[in-house]
């Protein structure tokens, strides 16, 4: 039986787990509805073959990439050798001298196995061997090619017609396969898979370390910075994290909150990048302070979004991103699941609000909800305009002297575990009720405003386009959304209508990881697991040990 020939488009070797995007290939001579527009797909998301491996790093493109098979040939004599870029065989020494005599003599250069487009770009032609896929590839790129010997991808006279036909059949002739789910894809919905693995494999090659993540979260983190070429050190010392990162010339990914001041003064003085690592904005279904590993973090090269004093990758998507129609429909598509759904942060389910608190709906008109926060948290330190919790329900009772108040107080805070605590009696001087225990997404479903220091809440409240009141600075203040009373940065130029944030917010912005399948995946995946039930914590047996803590603390207290 004649195995069945590697798929033109295909996924990265993620360790451990099937991530194939295609199954099978159908017989017969299948033909591409529009080969000319997934030709410009795949060229724009620079995908097929293996475009996981190293850059080819040129001065400057090559006019002509060889791709030989054998040593005889390396006799090839292309236009422009001396501006030649020749893809060998990975070793054997016979090649190595060979190669080197060659660049010696005549000029160019060679590379072992290299990303095809970093080779292809510029180029005006390839030479290779007919089962090559590198000329599928140069013809998807609009690049000439020379075939040398008849196979899959074409044969010696072959005209450009013949070799553009032979690269779409392979791809027509393609049974595409949703790795999430083992069901049928579509080419265009693999396409945009590959183009959202070939980003992270990107970003991810530039790093080389992490430094200042909680044990229980490295092998999620492991697997968001996965790069089939290296292996991501994370180390508890600085010192350590810094000097394998100067040593490759790479980056070092942290989390703000558990690194010192010191190691972000070394990495300045050392000249080492360091990228900040945090909760993504739909995490997990469950606390982090109750160990929880998250299904989204968000990795920002720039800054961090909830550090207003500095600009930050997503302030610049919100600024200049160019959104689609295609992506601002998948925004809106995502904000109506995460509604249906009742998703949260931390949650999933529209659980019914108590029957204490639903005797209180709509008696007094305008109902408000303030969520409290974790008051030594980095987002209130540094955009929270140092109002406390109780602070912050003194001035909703002034601006809102007629309307009913409910407190939430934050989950870690309630549980003992962080700062930030409000005294039932003190809240009550101000906010009507107290709520505690119900779903966000039920609150907020009931609620007609929501008045915020920096808390996520008022961005999931603007999902349900509820009035957002901002007395911090959080990351959606300051785009025409909301009300806001904080100081907003005069970076932040641009009117957003709500699809556009999302756009920026859930689907460019954040990582996701798959809980089922352990695969980085786009934002409707992940939702779509927590509105089923099956974000799983692999971690649950630590949880009641982590609320007895709690208790234990608070007691203390």
């Amino acid at each position: 039986m004649t195995p069945f020939p590697l798929p033109l488009l295909r996924a990265p070797p993620f360790p451990g787990i099937d991530a194939a995007v295609s199954c099978t290939a159908t017989s017969g001579d299948k033909v591409l509805a529009d080969s000319s527009t997934i030709f410009s797909l795949i060229r724009e998301a620079r995908v097929g073959g293996c475009f996981w491996s190293a850059p080819a790093r040129l001065m400057q493109s090559a006019h002509t990439v060889l791709r030989p098979r054998f040593i005889k040939d390396l006799d090839v004599h292309p236009v422009g050798r001396a501006n030649a870029l020749w893809i060998a065989p990975s070793g054997g020494r016979d090649w190595v001298q060979a190669l080197n005599r060659l660049v010696a003599d005549d000029g160019g250069a060679w590379r072992e196995d290299v990303d095809p487009w970093s080779a292809l770009d510029g180029a005006q032609l390839l030479v290779a061997h007919g089962d090559d896929e590198w000329i599928a590839l140069a013809r998807i790129a609009g690049v000439a090619v020379r075939v040398l010997s008849p196979g899959r991808f074409g044969a010696p006279e072959d005209d450009e017609a013949t070799l553009d036909h032979l690269a779409a059949n392979s791809l027509a002739a393609t049974q595409w396969r949703d790795p999430f789910t083992g069901e049928a894809a579509t080419l265009e919905t693999t396409i945009e898979l590959l183009t959202t693995w070939r980003k992270i494999l990107q970003e991810n090659r530039r790093i080389a370390a992490a430094c200042g993540i909680a044990w229980w979260k490295r092998a999620e983190i492991r697997r968001f910075l996965w790069h089939p070429q290296r292996s991501l050190r994370i180390v508890s010392s600085s010192a350590r994290a810094l000097a394998i990162a100067r040593k490759t010339g790479s980056a070092v990914a942290i989390w703000p909150s558990r690194v010192s001041s010191t190691l972000i003064k070394d990495a300045q003085t050392q000249g080492v990048p360091l990228w900040r690592v945090e909760d993504g904005f739909v995490r997990s279904v469950g606390l982090g302070v109750e160990l929880v590993p998250p299904s989204s973090i968000i990795i920002d090269s720039i800054g961090i979004h909830f550090d207003p004093s500095r600009p930050s990758e997503l302030e610049a998507l919100l600024n200049e991103a160019e959104l689609s129609p295609r992506l601002l429909e998948r925004a809106r598509a995502l904000r109506e699941t995460i509604i249906t759904a009742g998703i949260s942060k931390y949650a999933a389910g529209r659980a019914a609000l108590a029957p204490r608190q639903s005797q209180a709906l709509r008696t007094k008109g305008r109902l408000v909800l303030v969520p409290g926060q974790v008051e030594d948290d980095l987002s209130v330190r540094l955009g929270g305009s140092s109002i406390s919790n109780l602070e912050l329900l003194r001035r909703v009772r002034a601006l809102e002297p007629n309307a009913e108040i409910w407190f939430r107080p934050h989950p870690d805070v309630d549980a003992g575990l962080r700062k930030g605590a409000v005294a039932d009696n003190e809240a009550l001087t101000h906010a009507n009720r107290i709520v505690r225990g119900d779903s966000m997404a039920a609150l907020l479903d009931t609620v007609d405003a929501v008045h915020v220091l920096t808390s996520l809440t008022g961005f999931e409240a603007l999902l349900r386009e509820r009035e957002v009141i901002c007395h911090g600075t959080p990351f959606y203040a300051g785009w025409g959304l909301t009300r806001d009373l904080g100081e907003v940065p005069q970076r932040r130029k641009r009117v957003l209508t709500l699809d556009e944030l999302v756009a920026a917010a859930l689907i460019l912005y954040p990582r996701y990881l798959d809980p089922v399948t352990g695969l980085p995946c786009p934002p409707e995946v992940l939702v779509s697991r927590m509105a089923a039930a099956r974000a799983s914590n692999r971690l649950q047996w630590l949880s009641p040990l982590r609320r007895w803590q709690g208790r234990l603390m608070a007691a203390l207290r």
